[in-house]
C-alpha cells in the first residue's frame, strides 16, 4: 500500500444528491481516509443535482439514458470544480470520455435484485401490476410471467417503496446492494442469480478521475478492489461487444476466480417473449472474451432481440436498469 500524505487541500470528491449516491460517498471517503491514514476533513463531499433525478415521470430511456446520471459531475470534473466522482457503476454510460478514467472500483456488493411484494416469482399474483422503469426487468419479467402488466416507477428507493405502499403496482424490484447501503436489509426476498440474472454492474461504486490527473489515479488506486474491477470491466466490455440503446434489454453476470472469468449474459425482446443466453470462460487476460460470447448471443438471437442490440461501435447509452 502506498499511503499519500494529507493533502493540503481537501479532496473534492463529486456525488448525486439521492440517499443511496451520498450513502456510497461516505461509503468511498471512508475507505480513502482508511487506506491512506487520513482524518475526514481530508475528503469533502460535493453534492450535485443531476438531470436523472429531476425528471422523474418519464421512462429514463426516453430522455437520453445513462447521461442523465453523469454528465453533471463529467463537466464538474472537466472545468475542475471537483477532482473525482462517485458512479454506480450500472448507471454509468459503456463508453466514456478519453478525458475521464474509471480509477478504482470498491469491492463489489450484493449483485442481486430483491422481490418486493411477492415471496417469489411464480407466487406474484396472477396479473398483478409490476412497478419498474427498467428494460432488463421488465423483459426478464414478462418473459417469466407474461400475465403481468409493467407499470413505469422510477424514483429513489424510498419513493419507490413509497409508491408500492400507495398501490401504483403490486409488486416491484430493487437491487439488493442499495438496500443494503440505505440500512434496509431484511426488505423483499432476494432473486438467486440462477434464476435471475441482474444488471450489468449491479452492486459496484466506481470512483472516476481525470485522466490526466496521475496523483488523484494514484491515490485512487489504493482503494480499488481488483477482482471486482475485473468483473466490472469485462461485463462492460460485452455491453460495448453487444451494442445497444436505451431500450437493450440484457442481463449479465460475471466471476472472478484466480485467473479466470465466467461471464454469463441473457438478452431479451422488451416484450419478454423471446430471450437468448449463454456462458463462456476465460483467462482475465483474454481481452477477446467478451466480444466472443456477444457474436455467440447474437448469432443465435431472432431478430425481435437483435433490433435492440447494434453489435460493437454502438454509443454505449444502454438503458437504466
Amino acid at each position: 500500500m502506498t499511503r499519500h500524505a494529507k493533502p493540503s487541500a481537501p479532496i473534492r470528491i463529486g456525488t448525486r444528491q439521492s440517499p443511496l449516491a451520498m450513502a456510497q460517498a461516505h461509503e468511498t471517503r471512508a475507505r480513502l481516509c482508511a487506506a491512506h491514514g487520513w482524518d475526514e476533513s481530508a475528503v469533502e463531499l460535493v453534492p450535485v443535482r443531476a438531470s436523472g433525478d429531476r425528471i422523474l415521470n418519464q421512462p429514463l430511456a426516453d430522455l437520453g439514458g445513462k447521461a442523465l446520471w453523469t454528465k453533471e459531475l463529467d463537466a464538474w470534473l472537466a472545468q475542475g470544480h471537483i477532482d473525482a466522482a462517485v458512479h454506480s457503476m450500472k448507471d454509468v454510460e459503456t463508453i466514456r470520455p478519453a478525458a475521464l478514467t474509471i480509477a478504482a472500483i470498491l469491492p463489489r456488493a450484493d449483485v442481486r435484485d430483491v422481490l418486493i411484494g411477492a415471496s417469489s416469482i411464480t407466487g406474484i399474483p396472477q396479473g398483478a401490476r409490476v412497478g419498474t422503469s427498467a428494460p432488463r426487468r421488465a423483459a426478464q419479467m414478462l418473459y417469466r410471467r407474461p400475465d403481468c402488466e409493467i407499470v413505469m416507477f422510477r424514483g429513489n428507493v424510498a419513493s419507490r417503496l413509497a409508491k408500492l405502499a400507495a398501490g401504483e403496482a403490486d409488486v416491484t424490484l430493487l437491487a439488493a446492494a442499495g438496500l443494503e447501503r440505505l440500512g434496509r436489509t431484511g426488505t423483499g426476498t432476494p432473486l438467486a442469480v440462477d434464476e435471475w440474472l441482474p444488471a450489468p454492474a449491479q452492486g459496484a461504486i466506481g470512483i472516476e478521475c481525470r485522466t490526466s490527473d496521475d496523483t488523484m489515479r494514484q491515490i485512487l488506486a489504493e482503494i480499488d478492489h481488483a477482482p471486482s474491477h475485473t468483473g466490472v470491466m469485462t461485463e462492460r466490455a460485452l455491453l460495448a461487444a453487444l451494442g445497444g440503446n436505451c431500450h437493450s434489454p440484457i442481463a449479465v453476470l460475471s466471476a472472478v476466480d484466480g485467473g479466470q472469468i465466467t461471464l454469463e449474459a441473457a438478452l431479451y425482446s422488451p416484450d419478454g417473449a423471446e430471450h437468448i443466453s449463454g456462458q463462456s470462460v476465460f483467462d482475465v487476460t483474454d481481452h477477446d472474451g467478451p466480444a466472443r460470447l456477444a457474436a455467440d448471443l447474437l448469432g443465435r438471437a431472432s431478430a425481435s432481440i437483435t433490433a435492440y442490440f447494434n453489435g460493437p461501435a454502438s454509443d454505449g447509452a444502454f438503458g437504466h436498469s
